[in-house]
């Protein structure tokens, strides 16, 4: 157990020297407008490389990640049916799909779910 304890302190300690030295060390690079403006061969560029985002998509997205993580909890609910007991199964997926019919009446309230506008 001590000796345990020593190897890890002292890995902790060359950890955190390195660490120190290489921000001691390390070359400091200037942020001027030149070096984050980005390159085209030697010219300006001639529009912002940024490109709008679509709101409508990310709520997308982010309501189909949320429905395939539901997909992916209640999957497993099955093989488990025959291990536990009745009540206590019924009661868990009962309470787990009551969270998701909410949550999902709270999308469609919100309209969430329109994506016609």
């Amino acid at each position: 157990m001590n000796a345990t304890t020593i190897m890890a302190m002292t890995i902790m300690l060359i950890t955190n020297m390195m660490m120190i030295l290489n921000i001691i060390i390390s070359k400091k690079s200037i942020m001027d407008r030149e070096k984050n403006s980005p390159f085209e061969c030697g010219f300006d560029p001639k529009s912002s490389p940024r490109i709008p985002f679509s709101l409508k998509f990310f709520l997308i997205a982010v309501i189909f990640l949320i429905f395939d993580i539901e997909i992916a909890l209640l999957l497993p609910m099955m093989p488990t049916m025959i291990l536990s007991e009745m009540n206590q199964w019924m009661m868990t997926s009962m309470v787990f799909i009551m969270i998701l019919i909410m949550g999902l009446y709270h999308e469609w309230n919100q309209g969430a779910l329109n994506w016609t506008k």
